[in-house]
């Protein structure tokens, strides 16, 4: 499917700088209320519309505020996770209603002469236009416009104007601080999202209160708000002030309680007047600071805003992304559908991460409920790869909040008997959440996954004082995770085995030596061997410390050697194939070709144990190792790896698309490559797995990200070394992408014939192209003809040919290909 085919564009024009709706559509709000989100990585919210009638999910979240409950075994055993950990819903400063002659203006059955609303990339403001033509045949426009901004992470600016069009009519604004129990508004209404069927990506419902009311009060035009969590302890405080401009007299009316906070402006409008109202808000939260001191907080942030103004707010905001852009835009000239939907694609990542200070990423951000709101090892593989290389210091805090988990990686591995730390498999507080553990704790590689963002993070930067002070604790600790949950298998050649794993895939679960775990163990290991060695000379003082506060002994280097260069890497010498595991070749082929879509995905419509008997993937497992690990694997062995796993991995993870869709440029398949980076494109935007409703997967926003750049642009990072073997899609013009590498800004451009390099900011960057070394400096910018310079580093022939269809939909299906023919 073309890319301007992925959405109805009546409906969603194509502009690059922007997502605009033209229509209101009531039967997607789940999908337009995250797309229209609005975010900064501490503070979302879910694009409701502003009047709250009309809405699937109402959601304004903070990252980290979250509630615990007791996860109930049907059968209990030692080491089962104990407490669930769910995001839960912030007090709602969205809600603004408006009546025109008493009568509530509600989208679901007003009659719009107009409807607009757009998300701009470049201001990161949300606008609403319309014209509401009411039952006694007046006309009155509405704006309306949201921000969150990066500037100031605690604050937030919302603004709703009324003008009459046609005819006088006294006008009502009810602007509201709304904490919502159990889904439902003031009136009791349940939101649409409520009541849904089984499905394990989405998230808890809570049949108790969970925010039980502080203090709250009143003072002119600002109210208050604060609140603490019944079981987790957590606080919260939200509070605004209301400032009104208008061409009649206004009368205000204000009235709270502990769960709503109204300030109700009124105003005799005659044709052609305007009131407008708006709400500049600030949320503090806490783990456990009193909500009288968060409330303080508030009254700070508030009252800066005042000093300062609104509109230096708006300011702020748009010089924050105008250099955001400047070091992150990816430009695909000639491609105008694919540009507006990467830009979408980064925006979200910058509104997942940007002010993400102390916590984590969650996979859904600050868009929705989805998975409770739980951080994965998504973050590590998808995200922090992004983050490196365009806002290293984004990427330096995600880094530094699992740094501060370690202490419950601790105690997580001495639950499972292990030595060093476990990091969870989700989590929001630090403690193991997932109550399925063999598709949740049995993923160990959640270990290897920090520790390569952390090496990826520190090459590509330098940023040695991290890995000296903190970084080189977690390398440690997951090195001696490694060491202890493997075992040496003799009889011959030694052999280091690791048992009892999961890999990414979770349709194949516990099985022994996992070809990803283990080379991901493997790279793990080395690395930690590598790092304590290199600091011993280079950082002396911090070394003698860490050694001191680890009590590292020598041997155990000595071992994490011995066991990293003894890793098993499972690999099948008949079909030339590296298996998933030491038993996946021994399964029955799952036939995809006649499994109906109305049966995808297979988790939602199969036991797990049928699933588990079968050769069938969720996600790219083999082939995501060949990508993270490729300097480990020969062209040749990555084709046939490639055209095993490729045609039975059903696409049902989000993650999936974006990796198949860099090896296959890789090894040749450059047609699907492009299929797949559009299906992990638009897999929000088109709603291509039917869950955008819960919010947007901030994982395979990266992925794009990776696709382009690693795929198209074919940049790898070993060893710190970075490399190009770029791979354009045909009907491409050119790809420019940005790199920051240890403190410079490269500018790449691709084109079919060359690749060109220029240095933006910093100094000069070495770089390699198909082999050869190429150094660019500032103002001396560097062209390499691409048709002269030497085979591509893969070795694969220019264009391959895997058979695939698709749905109706343009999502991708692929077919068993017999073993024959491979």
């Amino acid at each position: 499917m073309a890319p301007e085919h992925f959405l109805n564009r009546s409906r969603y024009p194509v502009n690059e700088w922007e997502l605009t709706e033209k229509i209101f559509d009531e039967s997607d709000l789940g999908r337009s209320e995250t797309l229209f989100s609005v975010g900064n990585g501490y503070l979302g919210m879910r694009g409701n519309h502003e009047e709250g009638r009309n809405s699937y999910s109402h959601g304004t979240f903070i990252n980290g505020l979250h509630e615990t409950w007791p996860i109930l075994h049907a059968e209990q055993a030692y080491g089962f996770a104990q407490v669930g950990q769910t995001i839960v819903n912030a007090p709602d400063a969205k809600t603004i209603r408006l009546y025109v002659d008493d009568e509530p203006f509600n989208l679901s059955d007003a009659e719009m002469l107009h409807y607009d609303r757009t998300l701009n990339f470049a201001d990161g403001v949300l606008r609403r236009s319309m014209i509401w033509q009411t039952p006694s045949g007046k006309k009155v426009l509405i704006r309306s416009q949201r921000m969150v901004s990066f500037a100031e992470r605690h604050l937030a600016v919302l603004t709703f104007e009324v003008t009459m069009l046609e005819g006088d009519a006294p006008i009502a604004i009810s602007c509201q601080l709304l904490n919502r129990q159990d889904g439902k508004d003031e009136y009791g209404a349940t939101t649409k999202a409520s009541g849904t069927d089984f499905d394990p990506r989405k998230t808890n419902d809570f049949t108790d209160r969970v925010l039980h009311p502080q203090t709250y009060w009143q003072d002119g035009s600002r109210s208050v708000l604060s609140y603490k969590v019944a079981r987790s302890g957590m606080t919260v405080a939200v509070a605004a002030d209301h400032y009104v401009a208008a061409s009649s007299e206004v009368v205000e009316k204000t009235s709270i309680d502990g769960d709503i906070a109204k300030h109700v402006y009124r105003v005799q409008a005659r044709e052609g007047h305007t009131i407008s109202v708006t709400k500049v808000v600030s949320y503090h939260s806490s783990g456990g600071v009193p909500a009288r001191e968060l409330v303080d907080r508030c009254r700070r942030t508030l009252d800066r805003v005042e000093t300062e103004g609104i509109e230096l707010q708006f300011v702020k905001q748009s010089e924050w992304l105008a250099d955001y852009w400047l070091r992150s835009d990816i430009e695909i000239p000639g491609q105008p559908a694919v540009q507006q939907a990467v830009r979408w694609n980064l925006f979200q990542l910058a509104q997942a991460s940007a002010r993400a200070e102390g916590s984590g990423i969650p996979a859904k951000g600050l868009t929705g409920s989805g998975y409770s709101g739980h951080y994965f090892w998504d973050t590590e593989v998808y995200v922090l790869p992004y983050l490196t290389y365009t806002s290293p210091r984004f990427a330096r805090n995600a880094l530094r909040f699992r740094y501060n988990m370690l202490p419950a990686a601790r105690r997580r591995a001495i639950e499972l008997n292990e030595r060093g730390a476990l990091f969870p498999w989700r989590t929001i507080n630090g403690e193991e959440a997932s109550a399925y553990y063999a598709a949740g704790t049995a993923q160990f590689h959640i270990d290897a996954d920090i520790t390569y963002a952390l090496a990826k993070y520190v090459a590509a930067t330098g940023d040695d004082d991290f890995l000296a002070r903190e970084g080189v604790d977690i390398v440690v600790e997951t090195a001696r995770m490694w060491a202890d949950l493997g075992f040496w298998r003799h009889g011959g050649d030694e052999a280091f085995h690791i048992h009892g794993v999961t890999g990414p895939d979770e349709y194949t679960t516990v099985v022994n030596d996992n070809m990803f775990t283990n080379s991901m163990a493997k790279f793990n290991l080395q690395y930690a061997v590598d790092t304590v060695t290199r600091l011993e000379t280079i950082r002396p003082d911090e070394f003698r410390s860490m050694v001191a506060r680890l009590e590292l002994e020598p041997e155990e280097i000595r071992e994490w050697q011995r066991a990293a260069n003894a890793m098993t890497i499972p690999y099948d010498e008949r079909l030339g194939i590296h298996p998933q595991d030491a038993q996946f070749l021994e399964r029955e082929m799952w036939d995809l070709e006649r499994t109906p879509p109305e049966k995808r995905p297979l988790l939602l419509h199969f036991h797990p144990l049928v699933i588990y008997r079968f050769q069938v993937l969720k996600q790219a497992d083999v082939v995501l190792a060949l990508f993270l690990q490729g300097n480990y694997f020969t062209a040749d062995q990555k084709i046939a790896d490639f055209e095993y796993y490729d045609p039975i991995t059903t696409g049902d993870s989000t993650l999936s698309a974006v990796v198949q869709s860099i090896m296959a440029a890789e090894v040749g398949y450059h047609e699907l490559a492009l299929q797949y980076f559009h299906d992990g494109l638009f897999v929000d935007l088109a709603d291509l797995h039917q869950n955008t409703s819960d919010g947007v997967h901030v994982a395979s926003t990266g992925g794009v990200w990776s696709a382009l750049v690693s795929g198209f642009g074919g940049m790898r990072d070993y060893n710190g070394e970075i490399t190009f073997d770029p791979r354009l899609p045909a009907g491409w013009q050119e790809l420019t992408f940005r790199l920051t590498l240890k403190g410079a800004r490269l500018r790449v451009t691709v084109t079919a014939e060359s690749i060109r390099f220029t240095v933006e900011d910093g100094d000069g960057v070495t770089v390699s192209v198909r082999g050869e070394s190429v150094t660019v400096r500032p103002e001396s910018p560097v062209t390499v003809d691409l048709l002269h310079h030497g085979p591509r580093t893969s070795g694969a022939p220019t264009q391959r040919d895997l058979r695939d269809n698709r749905r109706a939909d343009g999502t991708l299906i692929t077919a068993s290909i017999p073993r024959s023919e491979l």
